[in-house]
């Protein structure tokens, strides 16, 4: 009896404590599963960084808004060339009477008229691709002659300074040749590609041929720009605003043309053109 009863005392302080024990434990949550002691635990970390990443994505998404606005702000005062900031235009007030450039037979029955820049993409195709076939099967052949007028836009950089450097190879009696070699080579002279388009134009004066120290002194005058200013009216008054455009029979012709569609206009305009049977051509009375 005295054995069994330090036996139970012993049970009562020992029990109670076991149990106080088994509350301090941490459960699993009811939707959990008791973890294997086999499988790593979660990556705790992992999670916490994941919620933070809306925030991170919203440092870097103004930090790259920061440095656009720097960089706008920077190219916005970027100090500009003076060749950027001052360029030339033409001038139509008082420049006198158009004076175009002909190719082709004078008294050829049909005209055509061609507004053009020398700038112009545009008007460059049409001078490489389609005029070669123009020149050889309808003007050369007596169909139509041919009239170039400059019409110098005025967000073309070097367009002015283009047809002032044709105006002189025509006073050497080479327009078309600089005309030729102008459109040929556009892209190395535009405005985009270069502020000084000069040395580019003397290159090409001797190309064709031309006396380059007299072609220079002309260029340097800027000799012809009451000329070009002329042509440059003459198409506003016919209504011209874009380039290139071309007045067959007295009608206007916006944008670049095909050769198929040049031949079915000038052989138009010659049927309507032809005199009626019986009737004094135009051309007999005016010699007369």
């Amino acid at each position: 009896m005295h054995l069994y009863t330090p036996l139970l005392a012993f049970a009562s302080r020992t029990l109670p404590t076991q149990r106080t024990r088994n509350p301090s434990r941490k459960m699993p949550a009811n939707n959990d599963r008791p973890r294997d002691r086999n499988v790593p635990p979660r990556n705790t970390v992992r999670e916490s960084s994941g919620s933070n990443r809306p925030k991170a994505f919203f440092w870097i998404l103004g930090l790259i808004a920061l440095v656009g606005v720097a960089a706008l702000g920077y190219v916005a005062s970027k100090p500009k060339s003076r060749a950027a900031e001052v360029r030339d235009v033409a001038d139509t007030t008082n420049s006198g009477p158009a004076q175009g450039y002909l190719i082709g037979k004078v008294d050829a029955p049909v005209k055509i008229l061609e507004y053009a820049d020398f700038e112009c993409p545009s008007c460059g195709g049409w001078a490489t691709v389609t005029e070669p076939d123009v020149r050889t099967r309808i003007i050369n052949a007596g169909l139509a002659n041919l009239t170039y007028y400059d019409f110098p836009l005025n967000q073309h950089r070097n367009t002015l300074a283009a047809s002032n450097a044709a105006a002189c190879a025509d006073e050497q009696g080479k327009f078309w040749q600089m005309h030729d070699r102008l459109f040929q080579a556009q892209d190395e002279w535009n405005g985009e590609a270069t502020e000084q388009p000069k040395p580019f134009f003397k290159r090409y004066a001797g190309e064709v041929g031309l006396d380059v120290p007299k072609w220079e002194a002309c260029f340097d005058a800027r000799k012809y720009n009451k000329r070009i200013g002329a042509n440059l009216a003459d198409g506003l008054r016919r209504g011209v605003n874009s380039t290139p455009t071309f007045v067959i029979a007295n009608k206007l012709y916006p944008g670049m043309r095909t050769y198929d569609e040049i031949k079915r206009l000038v052989d138009s305009a010659a049927a309507t053109a032809s005199p009626v049977p019986g009737a004094a051509s135009s051309t007999s009375a005016t010699k007369k």
